[in-house]
């Protein structure tokens, strides 16, 4: 059962949801809490190092962080300072706001219906935030449109509604070892593991 406002708020004061820092009241509306653009992004870059990156086979290849490296930049963002999309460009981003779940609740990003008609896209298919998460949320913006679009930190990129589930998970993200963003405060590019 999704949460409505009334919920989300009740547990956001309990403390089994937390979002640091706390939102406004205003940013809490039916089933969402706004969260905000944060300061640093991933620029994928242009010039091509290899010609396909075979998905299969790249925890075999090459080191993450290298590939990071190779494809892609790290921006840090003033608060004055902006990134222009242009159509058909993705960037990594992260959220202003840090987010803690509990073992039984999920949580689900939407973007914003005023960005989408204008071709922004906040997540190309990674919208579930898992029971246990706590960490920022790394958003996969792409702009679709005929249009740039300007990015600022601090402006509202997104909204995320929050689901109860029958019981608390047995594996909440928190308790596996394998969990790759658990607590991430940067965005990164794919960990892909063998």
């Amino acid at each position: 059962m999704r949460l409505c406002d009334k919920d989300i708020i009740h547990q956001l004061k309990s403390g089994r949801i937390s979002i640091s820092p706390y939102p406004k009241v205003e940013r809490i509306s039916g089933v969402t809490v706004d969260f905000h653009l944060g300061n640093e992004v991933r620029i994928f870059r242009k010039k091509k190092i290899f010609p396909y990156i075979d998905l299969s086979q790249l925890s075999k290849k090459i080191s993450n962080n290298s590939l990071e490296d190779m494809i892609s930049r790290r921006v840090l963002l003033k608060d004055c300072e902006n990134i222009l999309l242009n159509p058909s460009e993705i960037i990594l981003a992260i959220t202003y706001e840090h987010l803690s779940l509990p073992s039984n609740v999920v949580g689900w990003i939407d973007g914003k219906s005023s960005f989408a008609r204008l071709g922004l896209m906040i997540h190309v298919s990674s919208n579930r935030i898992d029971p246990g998460w706590s960490g920022k949320i790394v958003l996969e913006i792409v702009n679709l449109g005929k249009f740039p679009l300007l990015l600022k930190p601090n402006m509202v990129i997104c909204e995320i509604s929050f689901e109860e589930i029958s019981q608390s998970s047995l594996r909440p993200y928190n308790s596996k070892k394998e969990s790759k963003y658990h607590n991430q405060f940067h965005p990164s590019i794919s960990f892909i593991s063998g």
